[in-house]
This record gives C-alpha cells, sequence and structure tokens, in this order.
C-alpha cells in the first residue's frame, strides 16, 4: 500500500521540529524565532539590532547550528577590510597564477555579528553578496552556496564605534528584529541553567542544507491571490506618497514582503498567502528601510517612528476582503 504524504504537512512537521530545536536554547522569544525562521525559508536575509548582551548572536548561533550545514562567523571590526569578507586572489609562484581564496562569506549561514562596527567600505562587500547569491573578484565570478543566509546583528547607531548601515545595505535585509529583554522567568531560568553550562554544546541539527533548499522551493510555490499582491502593491505605494516619510520603500522590499508571506503561511500549515500574512509582516520588512522626514527638513531611520508611520498606513490602507 503507498501512502502519499501532504507537503505542506511534512513542511509544517519540519519547520515545527527546527523551531523547536532553536526555542530549546533561546527561551521565551517565540515570536523572534518564528521570524527568523519566516526569513530563513524566504530565501532572505535577517537583522537583529538592540543592546548588547540580550542574546541577538545566540539567536543567530543557534538557528545556525541546528541546521547541518556549513557556518561561518565574521565579527566586524573597524579595521576589517572587503577582501577579509568576500576573500582575495593570492599569487601561487608554483602554477604561475593568481588563486582564489574564498573568505568567510562562502557559507550556507554566515553570522555577521555586530556589522555596523565595520566601515562602510567593508559593508558594501556584502551588497554582491546578498542580492545575486556570488562575489567577484578581478573579473571572475564565484557563486555562494545555496541556500545562502546572512543573519547578522548591529548595535543601536546612537552606540560608541558604531557605523549607520547604508540605505542599499539595509535594503537587502529581507526583515529587521529587535530581541528585547528576557521576560523574568526567562531571566531567572538563565541564571538557573547557564551559569556554567552553555546550552548550545547539546544541541545536535534537526534539518540539513539540502531540506532547507526543498523547504524554500516548496515555500516558493504557495498561492498568493492578485488582490493580496495587489494590497502588497499599494501599501509600499502609501509609504512612497505618506507626509511624514522623506524616502520610502523600494520594489524590492515589495517582493521581500511577498516572499515574507509566503514563507509565513507555509509555516501556518497553508499553501495559500492571507492579508494577516502580510499585515504580521509589514513593520518587520519594511520600518528598517523608511527614512522618516520632510522633503526638506530633519530625516531619521527610527525604527520607532518608522513603526508608527506603518501603523498608520496599515489602517489606511484596506485589506482584499475573501482573499
Amino acid at each position: 500500500m503507498t501512502t502519499h504524504t501532504d507537503p505542506a504537512a511534512a513542511l509544517f512537521d519540519l519547520v515545527t521540529k527546527y523551531r523547536e530545536a532553536v526555542e530549546s536554547v533561546v527561551v521565551g522569544k517565540s515570536e523572534q524565532v518564528r521570524l527568523a525562521v519566516t526569513v530563513l525559508l524566504a530565501g532572505g536575509h535577517l537583522l537583529v539590532e538592540d543592546v548588547p548582551g540580550v542574546g541577538k548572536t545566540m539567536l543567530a548561533k543557534t538557528l545556525a547550528r541546528a541546521m547541518d550545514s556549513k557556518v561561518n562567523r565574521i565579527q566586524f571590526t573597524p579595521d576589517m577590510l572587503p577582501s577579509d569578507v568576500t576573500g582575495v586572489a593570492i599569487f601561487d609562484q608554483r602554477s604561475n597564477e593568481f588563486e582564489f581564496q574564498p573568505g568567510p562569506v562562502f557559507a550556507n549561514i554566515v553570522i555577521g555579528d555586530e556589522i555596523n562596527r565595520a566601515s562602510p567600505k567593508t559593508q558594501s562587500a556584502l551588497l554582491e553578496c546578498m542580492e545575486e547569491r556570488q562575489v567577484s573578484v578581478d573579473g571572475t565570478t564565484h557563486r555562494l552556496p545555496d541556500p545562502f543566509t546572512v543573519f547578522a546583528t548591529q548595535n543601536p547607531s546612537e552606540m560608541e564605534g558604531t557605523y549607520p548601515l547604508p540605505e542599499a545595505q539595509r535594503d537587502r535585509f529581507m526583515a529587521r528584529m529587535s530581541m528585547g529583554y528576557p521576560a523574568r522567568d526567562a531571566e531567572l531560568s538563565m541564571l538557573d541553567h547557564r551559569d556554567s553550562v552553555d546550552p548550545l554544546t547539546a544541541l545536535k541539527p534537526v534539518v540539513s542544507a539540502a531540506q532547507v533548499r526543498a523547504m524554500i522551493a516548496q515555500v516558493q510555490e504557495v498561492f498568493v491571490a492578485p488582490s493580496v499582491k495587489q494590497y502588497i502593491v499599494d501599501l509600499a505605494r502609501a509609504t512612497r506618497e505618506h507626509e511624514a516619510v522623506r524616502v520610502g520603500v523600494s520594489p524590492r522590499a515589495s517582493l521581500h514582503l511577498l516572499r515574507a508571506a509566503k514563507s509565513a503561511a507555509a509555516i501556518a500549515g497553508r499553501g495559500y498567502v492571507v492579508p494577516d500574512d502580510v499585515r504580521r509582516l509589514l513593520v518587520p520588512v519594511f520600518a528598517h528601510r523608511l527614512v522618516i522626514g520632510s522633503r526638506a527638513g530633519r530625516q531619521s531611520s527610527s525604527t520607532a517612528e518608522a513603526a508608527r508611520v506603518l501603523g498608520q498606513i496599515a489602517e489606511q490602507v484596506p485589506a482584499p476582503t475573501g482573499a
């Protein structure tokens, strides 16, 4: 007797297993873990911003450890060069030719720790990697592994020793989120169980890179009604026309919101996107891209101000019914 497995159910079970593994280490942050997995299965990149010590790097390392894949960590510093990220061509005297030495960006998951401590020139080394999944050195193109995801952490821009991320860099991150301080019980549990034990040491991979690649392909097949696509476009256009916004979101942001909504639907066990998927992801996907301020006056990239504006837009733009 042949049994047929529902692909949506199989994906849901595998994603649930992966999320539970991550949440066994990152305690009390189910919403943050859910968003991170949503971005991963949408084929995007995630920016985690918050003050030091709240678990930004722990989340990134746990997401990587739970997947059986190649993982590299880049500790960004002010003196880092672009070639320290992407790699460099070195002359080999034996062969009398230049040989490319891949940098740490050649991995399935790249953990970019404190990305905004590097200079804008070094930050820009990731632009081609994140958008085109490739590195160009001396006229030669080198493909990056598949899947390829950047989980970057950054400290708030007002902290010492940081450089603001350029607009082009922020636009390549599918979503941005904050970790926030832990709840009282979660922090107490951390004091009880993590004083002398690293919880990552006991974590074993529960999915492979091949499985994640297959899940990403499956997410791309999730159905999106034309009315929901129009809803996404209307939300994006509203950011460009809002009186408090100096620079609205790009068409890339609309595409990222579409992909993230597909991923959210698949994680929820559905084969189709509903307007609520779009609304829930509006702030994580759009807020970090907005530049708030009048055309002639002060401008700001404050995520809090952007979230407030997006809240207004979500109320003003009608969601499709029956989608």
